[in-house]
C-alpha cells in the first residue's frame, strides 16, 4: 500500500518513518512539509520518496493509497477533509482533532467513502501499559477502586531544527497545553484499563513556570468512573521528568513507576513483585517502538472494514474530555457528569 507523509517534524522523522520502514506491506512514496529545508531529512531516510511543496499539489498528484498526517493540531481537521476527499485512508496524530463536531463530520465522510480514519494512540503499545492492563483482567488486584496518575516534564517537546517557535505553545496551531498535548493518552490509556468510561469529570488549567505563553503548562483532572476514581496531573513545570501510576484494588496495588512495574498482592497472602519493563514511559518523545503497533491496527482497518470502530470511538471520547475539562476549569473546575459522545464509525 502506498503513503505519504504531511508534516516532517520530529514526531514524523523519529517515530513514524521507522515504523513504516519495518513494513513490507507498506511503502511511504512521497512527503510534504511546509518548510523546504525537510525535503532533505525525507530523502536521507527514503532515497526515493518524492517531495511536494503542498499537500494539495500531494493529494492531487500522487497516486496513494492513504496519508499519515504529522502537523500541529489546528490543521488536522482540514488536511483530513482533504485526504478523504481524495478517496484515501487517513492515520492522524493526536490530538484527532480539536472539536467533536469535527470528529463527527469527518466520521460520515470517511463512510461514505470506505475509508479508514484512524488516530495514534501509541501509548496502548507502550509494554508496561499492555502489561497493567494484562494484570487488571486477570484480577491480580481484584477490583480497581482508585487510580493516580502523574506526567512530569520540565517543558514542552522540542520541535525540528530550524523551526524558530515552539508550535504547542502557539493557541492558533496547538489547540491546547499539556492538556491536549499529554492529557489525550491519559484519556484513551485509564479508560482501556478499568474496561469502562469515565461518568463525571472536572479539570482545573494553571500555568506555573511558562509564564510567557496564554496556554496552560499544568493540568488537574479529576475522573469519575463506575466503579473507581481518578485524579491525573500533567505539568511541564516539573523539576524532572517522569512518568508514574497507581491503581489501588480490592486485593492490592499496581504501581507504573516510568520504566518498572510493582504489582502488591493483599491477598490470599501479600507478596510483592517487580518486573522492569523498558524503555521508560518518559524516555522520549517520539516512541519508534511502540509505533508498530498502531501501524498494525490501521493496516487492519485500511484492509477490513468489519474492525473499524473501536479506534475512533476511543478518540471520540478523548476529544469530549478534554472539551469538558476546558470548560470546567473556565467554571472553575468542579466536576460534572460526561455525557457519552456519539459512537462514530467509517464502516457502512
Amino acid at each position: 500500500m502506498r503513503g505519504a507523509i504531511i508534516g516532517l517534524g520530529n514526531v514524523a522523522v523519529y517515530g513514524h518513518l521507522p515504523g513504516w520502514l519495518g513494513r513490507r506491506d507498506c511503502e511511504i512514496v512521497a512527503g510534504t512539509d511546509v518548510r523546504p529545508a525537510r525535503r532533505l531529512e525525507l530523502q536521507s531516510r527514503v532515497p526515493r520518496a518524492r517531495w511536494y511543496d503542498s499537500a494539495d499539489e500531494l493529494l492531487a498528484t500522487e497516486p496513494l493509497d492513504f496519508v499519515d498526517i504529522c502537523t500541529p493540531p489546528a490543521t488536522h481537521a482540514g488536511l483530513i477533509r482533504s485526504a478523504l476527499g481524495h478517496g484515501l485512508h487517513v492515520l492522524c496524530e493526536k490530538p484527532f482533532v480539536c472539536r467533536l463536531e469535527e470528529l463527527s463530520e469527518l466520521a460520515r465522510v470517511a463512510a461514505a467513502g470506505d475509508r479508514a480514519l484512524y488516530t495514534v494512540n501509541n501509548w496502548l503499545h507502550a509494554p508496561i501499559i499492555q502489561k497493567v492492563g494484562k494484570l487488571v483482567r486477570q484480577g491480580a488486584i481484584g477490583q480497581v477502586r482508585r487510580c493516580a496518575w502523574q506526567t512530569l516534564r520540565t517543558q514542552p517537546a522540542a520541535v525540528a531544527e530550524g523551526q524558530a517557535d515552539n508550535w504547542r505553545l502557539d493557541p492558533a496551531m496547538a489547540g491546547g497545553g499539556i492538556l491536549v498535548d499529554h492529557g489525550w493518552h491519559v484519556l484513551y490509556v485509564l479508560p482501556w484499563w478499568l474496561g469502562q468510561a469515565p461518568s463525571r469529570i472536572g479539570a482545573r488549567l494553571e500555568t506555573l513556570r511558562l509564564l510567557q505563553s496564554p496556554l496552560e503548562d499544568t493540568a488537574t483532572i479529576w475522573l469519575e468512573f463506575p466503579s473507581a476514581t481518578a485524579e491525573v496531573v500533567l505539568t511541564w513545570a516539573a523539576d524532572a521528568r517522569r512518568n508514574r501510576a497507581e491503581l489501588e484494588g480490592t486485593h492490592g496495588t499496581i504501581r507504573v513507576e516510568d520504566g518498572a512495574l510493582v504489582l502488591i498482592q493483599s491477598r490470599p497472602v501479600r507478596c510483592e513483585r517487580r518486573w522492569p519493563c523498558p524503555p521508560a514511559l518518559s524516555e522520549g518523545s517520539h516512541h519508534p517502538d511502540w509505533f508498530e503497533g498502531v501501524t498494525r491496527g490501521f493496516v487492519a482497518e485500511m484492509t477490513d472494514a468489519s474492525v473499524r470502530g473501536a479506534n475512533l470511538a476511543e478518540a471520540s471520547l478523548c476529544v469530549a474530555l478534554l472539551t469538558l475539562a476546558r470548560e470546567l476549569s473556565w467554571r472553575g473546575g468542579h466536576p460534572l457528569p460526561v455525557v457519552p459522545p456519539p459512537l462514530l464509525s467509517t464502516a457502512r
